[in-house]
């Protein structure tokens, strides 16, 4: 945050607040005891921050313990659920890898089938075009 500059902004209820150097626009979020938890899953990690910070709740991430760095990986899975009345503050938890036998298998086994297609393609599975031209009789 650094320095804050002899600017200040109006928030509800004429409360002034400071602004630091180079802001141009300040995030006032409600008072309100209780927030809705957003819908995590699918955020990048910065975005998921983001919309926590907006919300009002605090994020954790038990398999990151560089949470604060992580940039690029994805939410997978969320506790409280999305929509859940938390208190303000509350922490949020989110992991962004599946755990056991929770899918993350990949795209399944890559062996080769047996017995094999047989080989031909579109040909042998189409039959052969008829004249479109032909008389009907």
């Amino acid at each position: 945050m650094g320095r804050t500059s002899d600017a200040f902004r109006r928030g509800p209820a004429g409360l002034t607040l400071p602004v630091p150097l180079g802001v141009t626009s300040v995030r006032i979020t409600p008072k309100t005891p209780e927030v809705r938890v957003p819908r995590l899953v699918g955020l990048m990690a910065v975005d998921a921050r983001e919309t926590a910070e907006a919300r009002g709740v605090l994020l954790a991430a038990p398999d990151r313990p560089d949470f604060h760095l992580t940039v690029v990986d994805y939410v997978v899975r969320q506790y409280p659920l999305p929509g859940s009345e938390v208190p303000r503050g509350a922490v949020v938890t989110v992991w962004f890898d599946l755990g056991e036998g929770e899918g993350g298998g990949g795209a399944g086994v890559r062996e080769p089938r047996l017995p094999r297609p047989p080989s031909g393609g579109l040909q042998r599975e189409l039959d052969a075009p008829r004249d479109p031209f032909e008389v009907l009789r």
